[in-house]
């Protein structure tokens, strides 16, 4: 049972899983955002720039019909009528392109932030497996995807038929109307269909997108096993990183042994602690070469005896030396004068203060 339980996707997914994803393309993404802010653009675009976009056009039309009838087209001047017509139709469309553009950048965007990856166009030959496409087709995603379909559906022939039974009294009356009436009757009545459909389909898109995040998020799920491969990959086999600090542990001890026969003097607390000194002339103050407690302080002592270095109990200043001050450092300036004592002790003792 345990070998099945680490089978099971149950872990969230790491860091690195998630920028791998991300770089092979796989992103919480909804498409009913960019469509819905597209829609909303458009929207807002029409309302505020509708009634120039129809002179506009009137003005374009009603120059293509003058000249219709007053010119004929030849060899001569075709080509510079196709170009003016088309610099007009740009000058028409152009600011609605934009529009739209601005619309679906905003609304990839804000869901990813800045994102670009070709691995989703590399051809993928998998895909072309009938077996999978059929798994697909009758996937959880698929269903809701049919689902969200159908809503739309049924969302936006609703609000029409609510929106145009509200005008069904005032509809024999635009008989009586002005084409420009009528258009501008039809315009109102299309404008409050959009306007509630739109905000239904943002209600669907903020649904959406927390389905696709919750989707996006089991499908990145990881086993246990998954994780342990996958820690071991980046960080290294925890039993390798540990043996690789033993071994440098060794390694530090053991030059730190070594410089111990060099040491001026050994202080120590006297027998829990031991800190082997060196101070020379370049030095600008007595250096740490070595220290240690319990076992690896009797250790110091030993060598230190060996070589007839002084050895000095000093239980205040062993103890913060071992404290504060890292093997391979200068002694803080505050010891200088308690270092001081012991290095003249020492000298003295030595026979070393006259010679030098």
């Amino acid at each position: 049972m345990a070998g099945d339980n680490d089978q099971e996707k149950t872990e969230k997914a790491t860091p690195r899983k998630r920028q791998k994803a991300r770089e092979e393309g796989q992103i919480a993404q909804s498409r009913e955002i960019p469509s819905v802010l597209i829609l909303l653009f458009s929207l807002l675009f029409f309302t505020f720039a509708g009634s120039w976009m129809l002179q506009h056009l009137s003005v374009l039309m009603r120059g293509l019909l003058q000249y219709a009838g007053t010119r004929e087209l030849g060899p001569d001047n075709v080509a510079s009528f196709l170009w003016s017509l088309f610099k007009d139709t740009m000058v028409l469309l152009l600011p609605f392109m934009v529009t739209v553009l601005l619309a679906g950048i905003v609304g990839n965007i804000s869901q990813n932030g800045f994102y670009w990856s070709t691995k989703p166009l590399t051809p993928n030959f998998s895909k072309l497996d009938p077996l999978k496409g059929f798994k697909k087709l009758v996937s959880l995603r698929s269903w809701v995807e049919l689902a969200k379909s159908v809503f739309k559906l049924v969302i936006i022939g609703s609000v029409a038929y609510v929106m145009v039974r509200r005008e069904a009294d005032a509809m024999p009356a635009l008989v009586h109307l002005q084409v420009s009436q009528i258009l501008s009757y039809a315009a109102k009545v299309a404008f409050k269909i959009i306007l509630y459909t739109t905000l239904v389909l943002v209600i669907l898109a903020v649904l959406d997108y927390i389905y696709q995040r919750w989707q996006h998020e089991k499908e990145l799920r990881m086993t246990k096993q998954e994780v342990k491969d996958e820690f071991k990959n980046t960080e290294g086999d925890p039993k390798i990183k540990a043996r690789i600090r033993s071994v440098q542990r060794d390694m530090a001890r053991r030059r730190m042994m070594e410089a111990v026969p060099e040491a001026t003097v050994v202080i120590t607390n006297p027998t829990h602690l031991a800190i082997a000194l060196k101070f020379e002339n370049d030095f600008k103050a007595p250096m740490v070469v070595a220290k240690g407690a319990g076992h690896l302080a009797e250790k110091i002592k030993a060598i230190a005896q060996a070589h007839k270095v002084p050895i000095v109990e000093q239980k205040p200043l062993a103890r913060t030396l071992f404290k504060s001050v890292e093997i391979g450092d200068f002694i803080p300036v505050e010891l200088y004068r308690a270092v001081a004592e012991v290095l003249a002790y020492v000298y003295r003792l030595n026979g070393r203060l006259n010679a030098r």
